[in-house]
């Protein structure tokens, strides 16, 4: 068996830039750390090019390595090379190199939704921070939704903090990137779904709303900081407001997206 590679291999160093936007832009690659992001990433076919492992993970992790297409080299790699590759503080000792992953906007309006997903896509306008979209990822993955829309100055879906944070999802559920959000908005309308707001100002609240949930739906996120901006939110057809019964003034974005997508869910299968 080969040394494991330090951190000062070519290769790794190649790997570790990764890390920077323009890097993951300009070779249409991206970083995919830890064994569920990993795994996920396998089930995609000819998303992974290479994967690095510690020695210790390599074994942990035989069964995993050894489902991975003949294609798909894994290198071994030292603690020190592993811990520049890994985003996170504790690296569990895999990483792996992957293709983009592009979704046209086409490719999740105006399609067949197959069961068990339901015809539930959130859109995230301007959602700046990596964590915040990847857990929205996971959320919508979780309940069932069918699709999740990037859109606007969104943060980078390829970042390694948004693959992180989303567990692997990304490679499970279809995230579409919109430049344009009024132009999602019109595109999911289009296709049959509803448009509700996710807003604090709004006038019908989520449990009140339970009634209009059991049709496909559209739920608009806004960003973390200042939420929906106010021409996004005039063009959804209910603007939905989550009750905040004890003394918190307001839940984080990937909780709020979690209580509705969950409320969507459970109307349609209710119904």
């Amino acid at each position: 068996m080969d040394a494991p590679l330090s951190a000062g291999n070519a290769r790794v160093k190649e790997a570790r830039k990764l890390h920077r936007r323009s890097a993951r832009s300009e070779r249409r690659c991206f970083l995919a750390d830890g064994p569920k992001a990993v795994e996920g990433a396998l089930d995609v076919p000819g998303c992974v090019v290479e994967v690095f492992a510690t020695p210790r993970a390599a074994t942990e992790h035989a069964a995993l390595l050894g489902a991975a297409p003949v294609t798909v080299p894994v290198t071994l790699v030292d603690d020190r090379a592993m811990a520049g590759l890994s985003d996170s503080v504790t690296p569990a000792g895999l990483v792996a190199v992957c293709r983009h992953l592009d979704v046209p906007l086409a490719d999740v309006v105006g399609v067949a939704v197959v069961p068990p997903r339901l015809p539930v896509i959130a859109v995230c306008a301007d959602v700046r921070d990596p964590g915040n979209a990847g857990t929205v990822v996971r959320c919508a993955d979780a309940a069932g939704a069918s699709a999740v829309v990037l859109a606007g100055d969104a943060v980078d879906l390829h970042n390694p903090k948004t693959v992180r944070a989303s567990v692997g999802s990304v490679f499970h559920l279809p995230v579409a990137l919109e430049r344009d959000p009024a132009a999602a908005v019109a595109a999911l309308r289009d296709a049959g779904y509803q448009v509700l707001a996710a807003d604090g100002g709004g006038e019908l609240d989520l449990f009140a709303a339970e009634p209009l949930l059991s049709r496909p739906t559209a739920w608009l996120f806004g960003n973390e900081a200042w939420g929906l901006p106010s021409e996004l939110a005039a063009l959804a057809d209910e603007r939905i407001t989550i009750p905040m019964l004890g003394a918190a003034e307001s839940l984080n974005l990937a909780t709020a997206a979690a209580v509705c997508l969950y409320a969507s869910t459970r109307a349609m299968i209710r119904a």
